[in-house]
This record gives structure tokens, C-alpha cells and sequence, in this order.
């Protein structure tokens, strides 16, 4: 006889199914799919979004819930066990509340609205998009009304994919990076000095960038025999179970940094991923079941932590041009002739306030985050309309990083985030900065040598701690667990301010103090 556990965890097996389903859909409109296809795989998506929906809401959802939940009554709170239930009732109360018609018209809308904003980025033409956008933030809105919030409709939205967020702590913690991160930059700016050279004059052969970005993933950890790497208009990385695990990055013939560092990027998403405890696969531990990520982890600041920590801290320092920058010249002999490793260092490293997020250096990112919170804020409250959009995103532009924005897909096209309805998703980003940090201070007091080895090039002490801290738990603990549970402390912008303040004091040679 099946215990109640047992068939709880069948049920939820099935749903998890169904959100992978969806989830390879989306990779391949992303990827794949012709354009004309966009319309129908709208309705393919809606239609599974909705079986998934009436699947988790069912009375049998209730039923069986209930039985779980007496089963393990008195077991260790912190067991996967009761957490997968505990989770599971959490989200069921919340879906519950969702119309059916609500989440059939988001997964409809969101491969149709993608495309055009394709497109549109394409043109240049923000008016193309407007009426796209405006739905989305139409049903953005009824989410938060229909899932419910105190103080403002952001606070709904945020919950989907950073828990423990709120607008009011978001503002909090910004204006704590925003003393560090101001000052500095400005110092940068007042000290800046030309390259000697512009790498980025040559041609990089595409095939040649594909080579060797892969050939670093797999050298940090990506396995691919569980993976793959394809081209997107935004990189992005999707997983459908720890055993296939997908990551996609895009190309510049001129600007190699593009390729490389978005492949790392969306390696250490796939890291997390891969890095999953197989016993959770298929389990409300690898669920997103508000039907962002069907596996995984557990909120965006955490999965943007690992991003950013491979990305940035290992990509992009010094001792990793150390280790590969022979690798590089072999690839690229003609484009490193008379090019040390120190000055390949200094070059993906440049501040400079620049149009575009995902080519910003690490001293201006979080003023792009900044801003767009800022202006999400504004859509859902209603202070900012959707036809404004452009004009306001402009004035803040000049504002924060004092640029000048010269189209709309240089500014407010450039992401794809909104067109696929990710309202409240950008915080993310931010927070994974910020924990980032943390949780490499808390590796390098667990692990002796820690430094010596990626000074080697051998990334696999770091993978090693990651993977037994944060990977292999799953959904199992909260962001905020999990930093308490490493490093001792709750989220703490102190770390990562520190970070920045000694890289680019070194690079730059700026005064002390």
C-alpha cells in the first residue's frame, strides 16, 4: 500500500511533467521555431498552462495535501520531505486564486508578444510593441489584484521570483549600494585613461568565439552530456530536469566580450541546475510552480548569485586571463599579437556608462536594475503610461549613467523581460550581486586554498562548495536561508561593496580612502 507521501509525490510528478512540456515549447520558440509558428504555439502554451493549473488546483491536490500533511506531522522541519509539502501548500494556496482564464492568457500572449518585440527591437520601433506591452501590463496588474498585497501591486509580482522582495526593501537596498557604487564610479570616471589599443577593432570568427566560450564552460563545471549551447536573441539558460540543461548566448563579430560572457553567465545558471540532489527530480523541489522554471532553483537572487559569480568574479579576474589567456592567443593568434593577459584584463574590465545591460561592467550594472524597478514601479502603480515609456526611461538614462539614448532599441527595447510578462523579475539581478559575494566569503572560509585553485585554473573546489551548500537543495531552502545557513548572515551589501572598491581601486590606481 502507497503511503500518503508517495502518492502525493506521483501527483506532483505529473505536474512537474506538464511544466516541462511547456518549458521545451518556450526554449524552442526562442530558439528554433519560424515566425509564422508564434500564433499557434500560443495556443499550445495556454493550453498546457491550463491543464497544469486545473492539475495543481484540483480538489485531489487538496486531498491528498491534507494527507501529506498529517503523515509527516512531528518530522524534522528542515527535511526535504516537509519542506516539499509545506512549499506545495504555500503555492497551492496561492494559485488558487489565479482565474484560469488569467494564466491561459499570459502563456498565450507571451510567445506572440516576444516575437513582436523581436522585431520591434529589430526596427527600432517601440510603437509596434506599445499595444503588446500594454497587455502585459494589464494582466501584470490582475495577477497582483487576484494573488493579493498590502502596499503596493509589485509586492505580488516580486514573490514569484524573489520571495523575501518587497518594493519598500528593494528602495532600501539600493540607496545602501547606491553610497558605495556613486562615488566610486565617479572617482573611475575622474581617473579614466584610454586603452592603449581597442581590442575590439578586429574581427572574432564566430565559430572561433563558440569554441572557446564552450571550452571555458565546460572548464568551470558545465557537463554536456546534460547540456547544449544555442543562439538567442537574449541569452537565456532553461532546464527540463538536472538532466537536460540548455544555455544559449549570442554573437558580435567585433565585440567578443558579448559571447564569451554571456555563455558564463548562463553556465552558472546551468551549474545550479545541473547541480541538482537527483533525488529531487520530479519533486515540488524542483518546481517553480507559479510556471517560470520547472526546476531548480530557489528564487532568481540565488539562481543570479551564481551568474554573476562565475560571470564576473572568476570570468573577469585577473587570474583567469592568467590561467587562459595562452588559449586565447591560440585561437585568436592575430587578434592578441603584442597583447598581454594583464591588458586583456584591463580591457573586459572597462567602466564605462554604457546603453546596454548586459554589456554593462559591474560598477554601473546595478544603476540599469535601479532603473528599470523603477519604472515597473510606475507601470503597475499607474504613475507611468505605457506611451511614456520611452521619454521617461531616456530621462533616467541621463540621469543615473548620463547617457544619451540614441533609439529605442538601444533603450527601452533592449530587454526581453517585459514581453514575456517578467514583472518583478529584475531584482534578481541585484540581489544576485549582492549574495554573490557572500557566499564566496563563506567558500573561502570553508575551503582552504580555495584561492590557490582558481589561481590554477581549477574550479572545481568552488564548484564542490556550491554544489554541497546551495545546488544540491533545490527549492529545499529560502534565499535568506541559505545565506544565514553559509555565511552567518542575512542579505549584506557590505561584502560586495568591498569587492568592488578593491577591483577597480587596484585597476584603476585610485587614491585610498
Amino acid at each position: 500500500m502507497t503511503t500518503a507521501y508517495e502518492q502525493f509525490a506521483a501527483h506532483i510528478a505529473e505536474l512537474s511533467d506538464i511544466l516541462n512540456a511547456i518549458s521545451i515549447l518556450k526554449w524552442d520558440a526562442r530558439t528554433q521555431m519560424p515566425p509564422g509558428g508564434a500564433e499557434t504555439r500560443g495556443y499550445q502554451l495556454a493550453t498546457l498552462s491550463k491543464l497544469s493549473q486545473e492539475h495543481f488546483i484540483s480538489d485531489k491536490t487538496a486531498r491528498l495535501l491534507d494527507a501529506v500533511e498529517a503523515e509527516i506531522q512531528g518530522e524534522d522541519p528542515d527535511s526535504y520531505r516537509v519542506r516539499a509539502v509545506q512549499q506545495t501548500r504555500q503555492y497551492y494556496d496561492i494559485l488558487r486564486r489565479l482565474p484560469l482564464d488569467l494564466v491561459g492568457r499570459k502563456a498565450a500572449l507571451e510567445p506572440v508578444s516576444e516575437g513582436v518585440w523581436a522585431e520591434a527591437k529589430k526596427n527600432s520601433d517601440f510603437k509596434s510593441f506599445m499595444p503588446y506591452l500594454q497587455q502585459q501590463v494589464d494582466l501584470a496588474r490582475w495577477q497582483a489584484d487576484a494573488i493579493g498585497y498590502e502596499d503596493h501591486p509589485f509586492d505580488a509580482l516580486v514573490f514569484e521570483y524573489e520571495p523575501s522582495m518587497t518594493a519598500a526593501k528593494l528602495k532600501a537596498l539600493f540607496e545602501g549600494l547606491k553610497t558605495g557604487i556613486i562615488p566610486l564610479l565617479r572617482a573611475i570616471v575622474a581617473h579614466d585613461r584610454p586603452l592603449e589599443k581597442n581590442l575590439w577593432a578586429h574581427e572574432y570568427p564566430l565559430d572561433r568565439q563558440r569554441a572557446f566560450g564552450l571550452e571555458m564552460a565546460q572548464k568551470i563545471g558545465y557537463d554536456m552530456k546534460r547540456g547544449r549551447l544555442d543562439i538567442a536573441p537574449h541569452p537565456f539558460e532553461i532546464s527540463f530536469t538536472r538532466q537536460d540543461v540548455r544555455i544559449t548566448t549570442r554573437y558580435s563579430l567585433h565585440y567578443f566580450p558579448m559571447a564569451l560572457y554571456g555563455t558564463l553567465h548562463e553556465t552558472g545558471h546551468a551549474l545550479y541546475e545541473q547541480g541538482v540532489d537527483p533525488s529531487l527530480t520530479r519533486t515540488p523541489l524542483t518546481i517553480d510552480f507559479l510556471g517560470k522554471y520547472p526546476v531548480g532553483g530557489t528564487s532568481y537572487g540565488v539562481h543570479e548569485s551564481q551568474s554573476r559569480l562565475w560571470e564576473n568574479v572568476v570570468g573577469r579576474s585577473r587570474r583567469f586571463w592568467d590561467c587562459h589567456f595562452d588559449r586565447f592567443r591560440e585561437i585568436f593568434p592575430e587578434q592578441s599579437a603584442d597583447v598581454t593577459p594583464e591588458f586583456m584584463f584591463r580591457a573586459v574590465n572597462r567602466v564605462a556608462p554604457s546603453l546596454i545591460r548586459v554589456e554593462a561592467d559591474e560598477v554601473t550594472y546595478n544603476l540599469h536594475i535601479m532603473l528599470r524597478v523603477e519604472l515597473e514601479l510606475g507601470l503597475l502603480d499607474g504613475s507611468i503610461k505605457v506611451e511614456d515609456l520611452p521619454e521617461i526611461w531616456n530621462v533616467k538614462m541621463k540621469e543615473y549613467l548620463d547617457i544619451a539614448v540614441p533609439d529605442d532599441a538601444h533603450g527601452v527595447l533592449q530587454d526581453i523581460h517585459w514581453s514575456g510578462g517578467g514583472f518583478g523579475s529584475f531584482p534578481g539581478y541585484t540581489v544576485g550581486n549582492v549574495m554573490s559575494l557572500q557566499f564566496l566569503e563563506a567558500a573561502r572560509r570553508d575551503t582552504p586554498g580555495l584561492d590557490d585553485s582558481l589561481a590554477g585554473g581549477d574550479y572545481m573546489p568552488l564548484l564542490g562548495w556550491l554544489t554541497e551548500n546551495i545546488y544540491r537543495h533545490g527549492r529545499a531552502y529560502s534565499g535568506e536561508e541559505l545565506l544565514v545557513r553559509t555565511s552567518g548572515q542575512p542579505l549584506s551589501v557590505e561584502p560586495y561593496l568591498k569587492y568592488l572598491r578593491e577591483k577597480f581601486t587596484d585597476l584603476y590606481q585610485l587614491p585610498e580612502g
